[in-house]
């Protein structure tokens, strides 16, 4: 039979610290001296080092924990914010107004507006058409304010301030937007692979002045008829055509040639 292991406190310490000792497994009282005592019996004396008292509730855990956010799921991080904008049938945000948050077909029939002068984007970006129906014309609509026709056309950009279709660009993404482009149609000829924004593609290497057939790979672009980002613009996303865009006829339905100079990412 061995030794029967008891908990005791000892007096006159700051703390109730607890003593074992070894209990006689005959008489069931500790051993005094600390001698042997009955059948093989060993006395050990122990005093435990006084430590942080135990948890008594989650927060007591929290407290006394070296990891105390270990194996916690936190919060997943927010969204970005729904696209959004508001345009003006005046310049500099005058006028008749009218808040869209997703795909327009007809401006005029939707807000009352039967022509937009001023646009004011809140969140992400957006594509605008002049015609009903996304036809016509395309012109890129990035954050920020466009007080008249001229900040979103451009410098020898095609003057409209009739504006009757609006849809948001939701694949943009300007840290990971990749596009091929083609000399021929359906992806034939020399090919050119883009992940940055090129203000004049004749000067990178690019021997065409045309660009025959594309392939978005991820993100969205708005491509350029002459250098420096001026002329018709081209919105050309991953998630239209699937990415792939065959002639030049289906970069827009304005587009007559494959002329094609300069391209950037779309901010969102």
């Amino acid at each position: 039979m061995g030794p029967d292991w008891r908990l005791r406190e000892r007096p006159g310490l700051p703390q109730r610290t607890p003593e074992l000792t070894a209990a006689c497994p005959l008489t069931q009282q500790p051993h005094p001296s600390g001698r042997e005592c009955g059948r093989g019996a060993r006395p050990i004396i122990k005093t435990l080092t006084p430590g942080p008292r135990a948890a008594s509730s989650i927060s007591d855990f929290r407290q006394y924990s070296p990891h105390p956010t270990r194996g916690m799921s936190s919060a997943p991080a927010p969204g970005p914010a729904p696209a959004s904008l508001t345009l003006w049938d005046e310049e500099d945000f005058q006028g008749r107004r009218c808040r869209l948050l997703s795909d327009c077909a007809n401006v005029a029939e939707r807000g009352g507006l039967r022509r937009v002068r001023s646009v004011k984007v809140e969140n992400g970006a957006w594509v605008a058409f002049e015609y009903p129906d996304f036809q016509g014309q395309q012109f890129i609509l990035e954050k920020g304010d466009y007080p008249r026709w001229s900040a979103w056309s451009g410098s020898g950009g095609h003057h409209s301030d009739q504006l009757l279709s609006f849809r948001p660009v939701l694949c943009a993404n300007h840290s990971d937007s990749r596009v091929t482009l083609f000399e021929g149609e359906n992806f034939q000829g020399s090919k050119f692979e883009l992940s940055d924004d090129y203000p004049s593609l004749p000067s990178m290497g690019w021997a065409s002045k045309d660009v025959g057939s594309l392939k978005v790979s991820s993100g969205a672009w708005v491509a350029y008829q002459y250098p420096g980002y001026r002329g018709y613009q081209y919105v050309l996303e991953r998630d239209r055509h699937s990415g792939e865009f065959r002639n030049y006829s289906e970069f827009g339905t304005q587009a007559h040639t494959g002329l094609l100079q300069s391209i950037r990412r779309v901010q969102h």
